[in-house]
């Protein structure tokens, strides 16, 4: 029995590996298949094909290994001549954002973070060497590129949509671990593309922290900006009424709705929800604080503290309420940021204790990275913008609204 145990053992391992394997095998050829398409429309030409479009000749190929989360791969990188050398893509991208990786990691490990920790995150990364040297190389490379990427001039176009979000990670900080916010802008220009435009690694989400990201943004250029949208956090409200006087606050409406489904029971939810989200897709804007209303006067009894934040902040979610239904859609909460959020949440718990800002930092402005060129590469506009000519003003209410 115990000889059929291992030799069940054995054959599971054989099989393992056997699909390891097969997985790298199928991830190279997957990756050489695309640098050879991109290398078809690097030179303007297939292999062995002749034509006016040609711009140069293929010369042979590279040998390139690549550290990937099912291990190694040997790569063959094809080179050119007669035009300028071939860069592949995807590769700079994925680079990027697993250089910040190993150069967090690397960090950690000099400065004495625990080495059972360290190995896990290179486990999970696919296994990297760490010397003085390298760390000391990659760091600097990707420094470069992102202080050149965050101190870009944004005055080619005007801005009429701004959001803004903030998650926390937890770095050593004088001495101590500490909660470290990383706070992050995005925006939407003027031919309706997205982009990000900063983001900062700072004490806390404050007043003060919101207000100089704000202002930087106003120094490389930032202007036109009609609409900030963020939840409701006072710090981000009194920095936008001072850089940005003339835009229009919106109080994000999925903040709104966690907030305002956390003070009912659970069998209250769904129906809450529903009731809520009716109310905010009327058309017509008074009939929504109307309907609204009737919602507070409804759970006033049972829960108060619903009432009182349906009559004081629902009003803030309907900033965008005059918008053309496109942008009313995408513009009336931050889930563009949120998602975004998310994914560098995911990524900063690989690591767990960052071992100072600027290792924070680093990871997190690859990650912003490497999504700014995602939305740059979209072939679609986030926005039609010639909607934004003929939206109209939602008619704002005069004084007290009196309650049922």
């Amino acid at each position: 029995m115990a000889q059929r145990r291992n030799c069940d053992g054995y054959l599971e391992g054989i099989q393992a590996h056997a699909e390891e394997d097969v997985l790298k095998s199928m991830l190279r050829t997957m990756v050489q298949e695309v640098m050879e398409e991109e290398m078809t429309r690097h030179v303007g030409a297939a292999r062995h094909e002749r034509g006016d479009e040609r711009r140069g000749r293929r010369n042979g190929y590279k040998p390139r290994t690549l550290n990937t989360r099912v291990g190694r791969l040997a790569l063959e990188v094809p080179q050119a001549r007669g035009v300028e050398a071939y860069h592949p893509g995807f590769l700079a991208r994925y680079e990027r954002s697993e250089r910040a990786l190993l150069t967090a990691c690397a960090e950690m490990y000099f400065m004495g973070v625990s080495t059972r920790k360290v190995g896990r995150v290179l486990e999970t990364m696919g296994g990297f060497e760490l010397s003085a040297a390298t760390v000391s190389k990659v760091a600097s490379e990707l420094d470069e590129q992102l202080r050149a990427f965050r101190e870009r001039r944004l005055d080619d176009s005007t801005w009429p949509y701004l959001m803004v979000d903030a998650t926390y990670v937890k770095c050593r900080h004088h001495g101590r671990v500490r909660d470290r916010a990383v706070l992050v802008v995005a925006g939407v220009n003027g031919e309706g593309r997205r982009e990000i435009l900063d983001w900062r690694v700072a004490d806390a989400e404050s007043e003060a922290t919101w207000g100089e990201v704000l202002a930087d943004l106003r120094r490389r250029g930032v202007t036109g900006v009609e609409w900030l949208i963020s939840d409701g956090h006072q710090g981000i409200r009194a920095a936008a009424r001072e850089q940005f006087t003339t835009a229009q606050w919106q109080r994000c409406w999925t903040h709104f709705m966690r907030n305002l489904l956390g003070r009912v029971g659970h069998a209250e939810k769904d129906g809450l929800a529903k009731d809520m989200a009716a109310a905010r897709k009327l058309e017509d804007y008074k009939l929504c604080l109307q309907e609204a209303e009737r919602i507070a006067v409804r759970y006033e009894k049972r829960y108060p503290a619903v009432a009182r934040q349906i009559r004081a902040q629902f009003e803030e979610t309907l900033a965008v309420h005059g918008l053309p239904r496109e942008h009313r859609r995408r513009m009336y909460t931050t889930n563009m940021l949120e998602r975004l959020m998310r994914e560098l949440k995911r990524r900063t718990r690989v690591v767990g204790i960052f071992p100072n800002d600027a290792s924070c930092d680093r990871l997190v402005g690859a990650q912003l990275l490497e999504r700014h060129e995602t939305w740059a590469c979209e072939s679609a506009r986030y926005l039609s913008m010639e909607h934004l000519e003929r939206r109209e003003e939602p008619v704002r209410r005069k004084g007290p609204r009196k309650t049922a």
